[in-house]
């Protein structure tokens, strides 16, 4: 779950995308602050709208992706219930971009540019990331952004398919991170020997 924030450029609105739309129609239903988004009528709900949030939540921190308190998340569901809707949302601490540790790489065996990478995330979870970036190889500490995450762009990383292979999350390059002085040359971030897989890895906006 996504929660996302930017009052500057789009106004008091929390944005909580719940899951991939996968470039589906989506419907709107909104009674009073809240706006419910599916796929269709009946189908799944994807995302939520929370108009005036500040009202609800008091300050909210930050700009893009943010994090509330439980105290908040308590509120928005309360928000939810007295609007009519019966669907309840859930805290959720982890980190979503992290130091990873790519244990093995391969070629992709239909692309001359593709990787496949059995990556490390935290306390031995390992997710398969495709990756394109040239100086990708075992051994190496990176940057995954997982599933749910939000980039500072504003991409939201969902699993998928890349050229018939499962992927699920980023491997990012220091400019996807919007780092300072982030070189021009294409290629992920390597970082240094001694980061702790799982930590969570701070990034630009």
């Amino acid at each position: 779950m996504i929660f996302a924030y930017n009052k500057e450029h789009v106004g008091d609105v929390l944005f909580i995308i719940v899951n991939d739309d996968k470039g589906q129609e989506n419907m709107v239903e909104r009674k009073g602050q809240v706006a419910r988004i599916r796929v269709a009528e009946d189908g799944p709900v994807v995302a939520w709208n929370i108009f005036d949030a500040s009202s609800v939540l008091g300050e909210i921190t930050g700009a893009g992706q943010v994090e509330l308190t439980d105290a908040q998340i308590d509120k928005l569901n309360q928000l939810l219930k007295e609007a009519g809707f019966t669907e309840t949302l859930t805290s959720d601490k982890e980190p979503k971009i992290v130091v990873g540790f790519v244990k093995s790489c391969k070629k992709h065996p239909d692309s001359d540019h593709l990787s496949i990478t059995q990556t490390e995330v935290d306390h031995g979870e390992v997710l398969q990331i495709v990756c394109g970036a040239p100086n990708i190889k075992a051994g190496q500490k990176v940057v995954v952004a997982k599933p749910g995450a939000m980039m500072p762009d504003g991409l939201m990383i969902w699993p998928g398919v890349l050229r018939g292979m499962e992927s699920f999350g980023m491997i990012c390059s220091a400019s996807e991170l919007r780092l300072p002085n982030a070189p021009t040359k294409k290629g992920i971030l390597e970082l240094p020997f001694d980061a702790v897989i799982g930590e969570a890895f701070a990034v630009g906006q």
